[in-house]
């Protein structure tokens, strides 16, 4: 049975993907794991599906039309523009160029999971200045809630603290991201912002006062930083309680209905099902397009109690928005809620690890526990999580929009 102590599974110091990454830049380091096959080919891969024209994901091959539409959601936009433009103008001229594209560009959708660089886009933190830390802190904390911009900065500090754990925060660090603006701050035109790297893809996309902010990964390996000092915090608690809640309100036959694969990593699983790099995900990097078939039960036969269950979890894997975007959001996801369906996989014991999926025409939240990828456990623990919102049907990076403003 897997320890539930992170710290049984720390790589020794002499192991060799540390050895890599010892002693090297970021861009030495990264030229010697993407010279893997391994990586090669997921390289390729993730290029292959970024050269296909954006559709959404959909659960079978056709865009649901009219699910989206524009209109103010409250958001405070000139607040957000006065952010995005003292970024803008904290970075030197070449700087300026590198971060910026339109507001079509093909890079909103070039975000990746791993630390290793496998794209040049936009500009690294890491690689800027102070003045420009602060800045991009005010961006986030004007498109974002208290508690988002609480998440993003434990997200990015849970790297650090990765990092920390094998004297590599030269490689992974709070400010080891790529960050890219996409059109110009406005009041009125649309325009947005990314950030992603190891752990974090967060894709704001802004039209004048309503506010889109899909798709995002958040992940943690370990799920604690514990440096014992204020920064100490457990992360990703209430989406694994709360989703486990929900499966374990379920009667058996609906347990049993719901549960697509008994085993996290099941032989039943046909070959694309589960790979090293999302494994149970199917909505992660670069997967823009993936035919997601609908599976599990459908929330139309859960109770009253167990819907308002269901818009709980939806309330915290959404919280980061700011509360006008997010109230239009839970009225959007809870008027569709008789088209939602709820999958899971692997166990619903207290102590067991799982995965689960919420999926509806405007909506798709994903929660996996994950085998060690800096860890050295092989089997799934519950202190590596990575976790995926979505807008399925063309509404991630915004594109539903902005295709309505551009007609």
């Amino acid at each position: 049975m897997t320890s539930q102590n992170f710290r049984d599974y720390l790589m020794p110091n002499d192991a060799e993907r540390i050895g890599l990454a010892r002693g090297v830049d970021l861009h030495t380091y990264g030229a010697r794991m993407l010279a893997t096959e391994k990586a090669q080919k997921l390289k390729a891969h993730w290029q292959a599906m970024l050269d296909e024209t954006f559709r959404g994901i959909t659960p079978n091959g056709e865009v649901q039309s009219g699910l989206f539409s524009l209109q103010d959601e409250g958001f405070a936009v000139e607040e957000a523009v006065r952010a995005a433009q003292a970024l803008f103008a904290s970075l030197d001229s070449a700087r300026q160029q590198q971060v910026s594209y339109a507001i079509d560009a093909p890079q909103w959708r070039a975000w990746y999971n791993p630390e290793i660089p496998f794209n040049d886009y936009g500009v690294r933190l890491d690689e800027t200045s102070a003045v420009t830390h602060e800045a991009f802190w005010s961006l986030l904390r004007s498109c974002t809630s208290a508690a988002g911009f609480s998440r993003v900065q434990q997200v990015m500090d849970a790297n650090h603290f990765l990092g920390e754990l094998y004297d590599l925060t030269h490689i992974m660090n709070r400010w080891s991201f790529h960050f890219l603006l996409f059109g110009s701050p406005s009041a009125t035109q649309p325009w947005g912002w990314s950030i992603y790297g190891h752990h974090v893809a967060f894709c704001c996309f802004i039209v004048g006062r309503q506010l889109v902010i899909a798709p995002t990964f958040f992940g943690v390996e370990p799920n604690v930083i514990e440096r014992g000092d204020a920064s100490d915090c457990v992360l990703f608690r209430d989406e694994e309680q709360l989703g486990l809640a929900l499966m374990q309100s379920l009667s058996a036959r609906q347990q049993h209905r719901a549960t697509i694969y008994q085993l996290m990593e099941d032989p039943a699983m046909p070959a694309d099902r589960f790979n090293f790099a999302d494994q149970r995900h199917l909505g992660g990097a670069f997967q823009d397009n993936r035919v997601i078939p609908l599976e599990g039960v459908c929330v139309a036969e859960f109770t009253p109690a167990q819907r308002q269950q269901v818009m709980a979890l939806v309330a915290v894997f959404l919280a980061f928005l700011p509360d006008g975007p997010r109230a239009a959001r839970l009225q959007q996801i809870e008027a569709q809620l008789d088209n939602t369906w709820w999958s899971w996989i692997g166990g619903c014991g207290d102590d067991d690890v799982f995965y689960y999926r919420l999926q509806s025409p405007v909506v798709m939240l994903e929660f996996d526990h994950h085998s060690g990828m800096w860890l050295t456990n092989e089997e799934p623990a519950r202190f590596h999580i990575h976790t995926i919102t979505r807008i399925p049907n063309g509404n991630d990076y915004g594109k539903a929009l902005l295709s309505q403003l551009q007609q």
